[in-house]
């Protein structure tokens, strides 16, 4: 599979690339990264043909969607797809901090709100961050933090959003997936577009597969596969299941991150897998390993 490869997303008209890159990381995610290095790698996903972008504003407190913004812009604007999330405001003072963010803006922070005003908030600050007119895909962000808001609220906002013409779709962000389940279950029609599962469909995490994907499946609603690389729990040499899993791709000859970047695609319901990459080399990294030749016998092994 190739990174500029595209498919529609489910019921939507929008078109994304098989890989996306996530943009936490150029926000500063645990390390710090230079505003160079930043252009430099989106610069990168553009190059290898990349063209689904995925931010929000608590990552890096906004950092992230200014960064994105400034690499974007000056592309031709329907030629890819960016998404970012609402459920939390950027504010003086936000009490709702992360310590995950290396050397964020000062004096600012993020506050939870799934209320119909924050989202319409939320929605405009992003944009005044990008330096943009719009984004396509808005994900409710962790509606974990706070269901009700996030299903009584939040949702009805961006479904006014989608029928005016403003957003192409309404999708979740999560990282639990009977979170996800549950919303798309109970969410009026015509409900979510998309999901974007982190961490929940992977090598060493499978628990998407028990409940979500089926149902993803079942109602087409195509899912956004990230956090693949484990947040580099794969590297861990200590782990018993890194240890197995590690050894079958040995023996078939196959790279660990290869097996780990494409297999999300051995569920129908998965239409893209987005990355994390902080440098313009682990941009082309993925986009390499996304097209290593695996064998059928080592998705029979792993199985």
């Amino acid at each position: 599979m190739k990174a500029d490869e595209r498919v529609l997303l489910g019921r939507t008209d929008l078109s994304v690339t098989r890989l996306g890159l996530g943009l936490a990381s150029i926000g500063g995610l645990r390390v710090p990264v230079s505003a160079a290095d930043a252009q430099a790698t989106v610069d990168a996903a553009w190059r290898l043909g990349v063209r689904l972008f995925d931010t929000a504003p608590v990552y890096g407190y906004g950092r992230s969607e200014r960064r994105a913004g400034r690499a974007l812009r000056d592309r031709p604007r329907d030629e890819y797809v960016l998404c970012t999330k609402v459920g939390r405001l950027i504010e003086p003072d936000g009490p709702d901090g992360q310590p995950i963010w290396a050397d964020p803006p000062p004096g600012v922070g993020p506050r939870l709100d799934f209320t119909a005003e924050g989202v319409y908030r939320s929605l405009s600050d992003s944009l005044d961050r990008l330096g943009l007119d719009r984004v396509d895909v808005l994900h409710v962000h962790d509606p974990d933090l706070n269901y009700a808001a996030a299903l009584g609220a939040a949702y009805p906002a961006l479904d006014r959003l989608r029928r005016a013409g403003r957003i192409a779709a309404v999708s979740l962000g999560v990282n639990h997936a009977d979170v996800a389940a549950r919303f798309i279950r109970e969410a009026p029609d015509p409900g979510v577009d998309c999901v974007m599962l982190a961490g929940r469909y992977t090598l060493l995490d499978r628990s998407g597969a028990d409940d979500l994907l089926p149902l993803c499946a079942e109602r087409g609603v195509p899912v956004l596969a990230a956090g693949v690389y484990q947040g580099g729990a794969l590297l861990d040499q200590t782990s018993p299941g890194v240890r197995r899993i590690r050894a079958a791709c040995d023996r078939h000859g196959v790279s660990l991150l290869a097996a780990a970047v494409q297999f999300p695609f051995r569920h129908r319901s998965v239409a893209a897998v987005v990355v994390g990459a902080r440098s313009a080399a682990e941009m082309q990294q993925s986009a390499a390993l996304l097209e290593h030749p695996i064998p059928a016998a080592l998705w029979d092994e792993l199985a």
